[in-house]
């Protein structure tokens, strides 16, 4: 159980009074969900009723810094419906966490702790990416992954609405025994300070053979399994494979997703997309999309040609962002 806080009190207040205050620090500022916890395919809130989150991935922190702020978080919730932000926190390309300097480093624990802060005030849950790419195996870094999910998990133990990912896209050829090796060493760490924290844990091949983790799965409570997709490139034998798993009950998150093809370029593919989000929804999975930048690339939501961090209207928007935005909406019921 959460220490029982002034904050808690309040809540249960709202709760019976029919409102809710605005809470930055030690508990979520949604009353109607705060604390969720692992059920079934995904999130249930404290009543057992299924969570669906839907969100937005930040793209690497280190390139896009400037899209972590309090306006633009305040509206992916207000004004497009999502109640997730993940913070990706690359650990090897050029900035990366890993691969930076101690300023780099420092700047980047700074910004994903903004990044939690601007959330929790927008009534949004966090994800805090350990965004492995190019390093491939998430041991190569396994050292430096404990001393940061440690740091973060006791920053952040009074939360609500934290969540974990441990490693973002295994891949080069990494095992599952070896991720689940490497969950088991971390998780322990984050569950030292928040013993009832949610933690994604990344699958082989960049996060798409979740049937893997069904066969063989972590032994402990709050987990989920990471599935990503890019619905140019994953599409039929994919979403049947991702189904069985579904139905098997394997808890998933799809914590980063696009209409692109596998390389985060080249065509999209709205109908593929659609499967798969109607797949996900029938199961009540949660899902973000990659991603919140400028870059000039097929899975960017925002028009290359805009300067803008905050304060985006529909119109700066790129068609893929176009139709995540209204798809989020429509999601969270509000009008077009």
């Amino acid at each position: 159980m959460r220490k029982i806080t002034i904050v808690s009190i309040l809540l249960i207040v709202c709760l019976i009074f029919g409102s809710a205050p605005v809470i930055a620090r030690s508990s979520f500022s949604d009353a109607k969900k705060g604390a969720l916890h692992v059920e079934g395919n995904g999130l249930v809130d404290a009543n057992g009723k299924k969570v669906q989150l839907r969100g937005v991935s930040t793209h690497g922190l280190s390139w896009f810094p400037d899209y972590v702020n309090k306006k633009g978080f305040k509206d992916l919730h207000d004004k497009w419906g999502a109640n997730v932000i993940r913070l990706a926190m690359y650990t090897e390309e050029w900035g990366g966490y890993c691969s930076g300097d101690a300023n780099n480093r420092k700047a980047l624990k700074k910004l994903v702790k903004k990044g939690v802060e601007y959330a929790t005030a927008a009534h949004m849950y966090a994800v805090i990416d350990w965004h492995i790419l190019s390093d491939g195996n998430p041991k190569k870094h396994r050292k430096a992954a404990k001393a940061f999910f440690k740091m973060m998990s006791k920053e952040f133990k009074d939360y609500t609405n934290v969540i974990y990912e441990l490693c973002n896209e295994p891949n080069g050829g990494t095992s599952w025994s070896t991720i689940k090796s490497y969950a088991e060493d971390i998780i322990p760490v984050i569950r030292k300070n928040d013993k009832d924290a949610i933690i994604v844990v990344g699958t082989p091949t960049w996060s798409q053979e979740i049937d893997k983790a069904l066969a063989d799965p972590i032994k402990e409570d709050n987990i989920l399994y990471t599935l990503h997709f890019y619905a140019a490139t994953h599409k039929t034998d994919m979403r049947k494979n991702v189904k069985k798993v579904l139905a098997a009950g394997l808890p998933v998150f799809v914590t980063e997703f696009g209409i692109s093809e596998a390389n985060g370029n080249g065509k999209t593919n709205k109908k593929s997309a659609k499967k798969w989000i109607d797949l996900l929804d029938k199961y009540g999975v949660s899902y973000i999309a990659f991603s919140l930048a400028n870059k000039a690339e097929s899975t960017s939501l925002i028009k290359s040609s805009c300067q803008k961090h905050s304060g985006l209207t529909r119109s700066n928007l790129t068609s893929y962002g176009k139709w995540y935005y209204d798809l989020l909406r429509s999601k969270a019921g509000k009008k077009k």
